[in-house]
């Protein structure tokens, strides 16, 4: 019998890449607020709220991704703060109730995170044990996430939280304003550049969540990250190089702080020094199709 795997918001841009991924080798089965077909899965609608006619096609499924949060790329105002925490709260713990109804339960559970929960760090390197969580409203959404989503321990479900750093790939996500930032000349360091830049190419966030969905000694917080994380400047630099433009120009705070106003975002994407380490990956064997930018780069920003 092939395992089938429910993926909820399947169809946002790390989604579509593991659709995409898992669907060849797996039944998959996809959450999504609105109708959308994908070839080769079963989509099913649900609205991250409320349990509905959708809860039975998880009894006898194999795993469970969720995926669900709304998108931080957004000023932080409070109607957007409040959105960013409830729909990541309503869509776990929707789950986690419909979970609760199903009499042969998935055996694994694995429900998006991020790395931002860690402080902001220029030099210590965050891993899953010894890593220190920070401050400020993106990591009280991280800690209340977790904290919704390991309220479900007393299920018999492995549960892994996918503490997730900044996932490049093609199709969308941050490769895109970094592309056009590059483009129009502005591809130099951002407000020094020293800040720590911790990512993953989207192939290898795909591999991992099949990595541990068939590892059952992963469980807890998972960094879900490259092993060499770079300073905001080197990225910078490669991207720059690989791309060529005809000037590159560094960006100061204020650029940055008067730009992120104009198209109705934050800075913390680039001044925020992520430095993560994906401790529980290497040491249970994990591979890196794409462990540096010296292969990541080429593929992700295609010329």
């Amino acid at each position: 019998m092939i395992p089938k795997i429910i993926i909820a918001a399947a169809n946002g841009f790390m989604g579509r890449h593991l659709v995409n991924f898992l669907k060849n080798r797996y039944e998959v089965v996809t959450l999504t607020r609105q109708p959308d077909p994908q070839p080769g899965v079963k989509n099913l609608q649900w609205d991250g709220v409320n349990p509905g006619d959708w809860v039975s096609v998880l009894n006898g499924a194999w795993a469970l991704v969720n995926l669900a949060g709304r998108s931080v790329d957004c000023r932080y105002h409070a109607r957007n703060r409040k959105e960013i925490l409830e729909s990541r709260l309503n869509a776990t713990q929707c789950l986690g109730e419909a979970l609760s109804r199903c009499e042969h339960k998935p055996a694994i559970w694995l429900n998006a995170a991020s790395a931002t929960i860690y402080r902001h760090s220029l030099l210590d390197p965050m891993t899953e044990e010894q890593g220190e969580y920070g401050h400020g409203f993106s990591v009280d959404v991280c800690q209340q996430w977790e904290s919704a989503f390991f309220s479900y321990r007393h299920l018999p479900i492995r549960q892994v939280a996918l503490r997730t750093a900044i996932v490049l790939g093609q199709g969308g996500g941050v490769a895109v304003p970094f592309r056009r930032l590059v483009q129009f000349g502005l591809g130099g360091a951002m407000a020094g550049g020293q800040q720590m830049f911790s990512w993953i190419h989207s192939t290898d966030f795909c591999r991992a969540v099949e990595f541990i969905l068939n590892n059952k000694h992963i469980e807890g917080p998972c960094n879900i990250s490259a092993p060499y994380p770079v300073t905001n400047a080197q990225f910078m630099q490669a991207v720059s190089s690989h791309l060529n433009p005809f000037v590159t120009i560094p960006t100061s705070r204020f650029m940055l702080e008067w730009g992120a106003r104009m198209i109705r975002t934050e800075t913390e994407l680039v001044l925020k020094s992520r430095y993560v380490i994906p401790e529980k990956l290497l040491s249970a064997g994990f591979q890196f199709e794409f462990p540096d930018l010296s292969t990541a780069i080429p593929d992700v920003f295609i010329k």
